[in-house]
């Protein structure tokens, strides 16, 4: 009994793996760079929209129409290309990773730019200050002299 139930089990495990074999390669397939910019900007809209949806919606922005306009390709042939290319793995995560790299160095670079402009408003901030401090200083002593005369 016990061999039997392993048999079954043995071959419903060999005919249920399925053979997958590389989808052909699209007429229209998009270029592995442009597809690296389409995958960028969908992670970037998709990023924005799960910030601020109204903000979108108000605009009139549908993200996904958004990028494939952009790009000026249509949703069949990004689809086919992304089957593609997601068949390698290995590939896809070259890809990916790529993308990755660069939404570092953007926020990295946003970072940058965010310290940058909270320093020149802590300037400028901090010479206001000054320059009240001043007039504050000189009404101070113009009081001074009024009361002692």
């Amino acid at each position: 009994m016990k061999r039997y139930l392993f048999l079954i089990g043995l071959l419903v495990l060999v005919f249920s793996c399925e053979k997958r074999s590389k989808p052909p390669k699209p007429n229209n397939l998009i270029s592995k760079d442009k597809m690296e910019n389409i995958l960028y900007d969908l992670y970037v809209i998709n990023a924005a929209k799960g910030v601020n949806r109204k903000l979108l919606e108000e605009k009139g922005i549908v993200p996904e129409s958004y990028v494939l306009n952009r790009h000026q390709i249509d949703s069949a042939q990004f689809a086919e290309s992304n089957a593609y290319y997601a068949f390698d793995p290995d590939l896809y995560k070259t890809m990916v990773e790529k993308v990755k790299l660069r939404l570092e160095n953007d926020k990295k670079n946003f970072e940058d730019q965010e310290k940058k402009a909270s320093k020149e408003a802590n300037r400028r901030r901090d010479s206001i200050n000054r320059i009240n401090e001043r007039r504050r200083d000189s009404i101070k002593k113009a009081l001074k002299k009024e009361v002692s005369s």
